[in-house]
């Protein structure tokens, strides 16, 4: 018998999924979402500046304003969410990772929705509305597969999110193509990022800073996964749907103030004070920050203090934008073999984002500056992600430089 084990050869590792044929933009996930978003995210604020500043003709029937939220949370926001879960999903369940051609009809289809958002005057309203809105479905699906087939039951709640996501966005068309009120879908879609950043967040930013202080012999190490979490959670999410189904209830400012202090103290507890150095995990606990700040923003809204706008763009571009853009510069590095340590560059990007997640809501705090506020909140985003996109761009096209030995 121990002949005949012998004689067996040697299973060889499977090999992790990245296609060794085609454009090396295709082989894997990030590489193709992650510098479409960082693109999308330059090329859409410039058009909004343009359409405040000059009245450039921006969103067809649509209008300007509608167009500008649709672009930043189904557009430019679902690509880079792709990017990660077309990345991370594959490391949760052990199985290859969507490359190729199927990448490429993914991708396909995130890049004709906005082909058709831009031309929303040359293509009848429910067209282009069926166009766009085929992206997150198509993406559901995808990550139902490969989280059902790699029997990560866990995950399940991932796929919650993205369906949400997908309603939403359907949603948001059918009420501006019928004159309704498309802030619940609005708000539907923010709260079903806010959880994603909630849940997903709790896994890579206590453990990306974990690993950091443990290199550098810290003992006091953040804090693992309890049932404080889950409170934590449960109470967001009860907050966001209150949100979103009757902003103006009492009971939306109550919980969204008890989820601020919640998710407060979820931060500190993972001990983002001691990550100072390094700015690319030290991001991840800032962006992480705008959640509690955007749960406060709620009953400041409320009692007047801040506009609903105002305080909705501290989800958007403080929690959403800060957190994508950390995720897309890391994952970058990670999986091309660059260190795992912020350049100037990438320092420099996020430090512009922070200043336009911070000065976004100083509109309601001088109203006469409201252009001037506005318009640099939009270039320091476009700054932040074309340093981004000028950066990695040469770094995405390419294949990883193996080591030899």
């Amino acid at each position: 018998m121990s002949e005949t084990v012998q004689s067996q050869p040697k299973r060889q590792p499977v090999p992790r999924g990245i296609a060794r044929s085609g454009p090396v933009l295709f082989s894997y996930g990030f590489r193709p979402f992650f510098l479409a978003a960082g693109i999308w995210a330059v090329a859409a604020m410039c058009l909004w500046i343009g359409a405040m500043t000059s009245g450039w003709p921006v969103g067809g029937n649509y209008g300007a304003s509608y167009w500008h939220a649709h672009e930043m949370i189904f557009g430019y926001t679902s690509g880079a969410l792709a990017g990660f879960l077309l990345t991370a999903v594959p490391n949760w369940t052990g199985r290859l990772p969507v490359s190729g051609k199927p990448l490429m009809v993914l991708f396909a289809v995130w890049v004709a929705g906005r082909l058709a958002m831009l031309g929303l005057d040359l293509l009848p309203p429910y067209l282009a509305m069926v166009i766009d809105a085929a992206f997150l479905p198509l993406l559901l699906a995808i990550c139902a597969r490969e989280i059902i087939a790699g029997r990560k039951w866990k995950d399940i709640k991932i796929l919650t999110g993205v369906a949400v996501l997908s309603l939403a966005n359907i949603g948001y068309h059918a009420l501006i193509v019928s004159g309704g009120d498309f802030g619940a879908a609005n708000r539907a879609a923010i709260s079903a990022y806010i959880m994603l950043i909630g849940v997903m967040g709790g896994r890579v930013v206590p453990s990306f800073t974990r690993n950091w202080l443990a290199r550098r012999g810290e003992t006091a190490l953040p804090a693992t996964f309890s049932r404080f979490d889950t409170v934590v959670l449960l109470v967001g999410l009860i907050a966001l749907v209150l949100w979103t189904l009757a902003p103006e209830s009492i009971w939306v400012g109550l919980l969204g103030a008890i989820a601020g202090v919640l998710h407060g103290l979820r931060l500190a507890r993972w001990r983002g004070w001691k990550a100072w150095d390094e700015k690319l995990v030290v991001v991840l606990h800032v962006g992480y920050g705008f959640v509690p700040l955007g749960f406060f923003a709620i009953p400041l809204a409320q009692i007047g203090w801040l506009t609903p706008v105002s305080a909705l763009h501290l989800f958007t571009v403080g929690a959403m934008g800060i957190m994508t853009l950390a995720i897309m510069s890391r994952a970058t590095r990670g999986h091309t073999g660059l260190p795992l340590a912020a350049s100037r560059t990438t320092a420099l990007s996020y430090g512009m984002l922070v200043v336009a997640a911070l000065v976004r809501p100083m509109v309601d705090i001088w109203p006469e500056l409201t252009m001037v506020l506005l318009t640099l909140a939009g270039v320091c985003w476009v700054g932040a992600f074309a340093l981004y996109s000028i950066e990695y761009a040469p770094i995405l096209l390419q294949r990883r430089r193996e080591r030899a030995g």
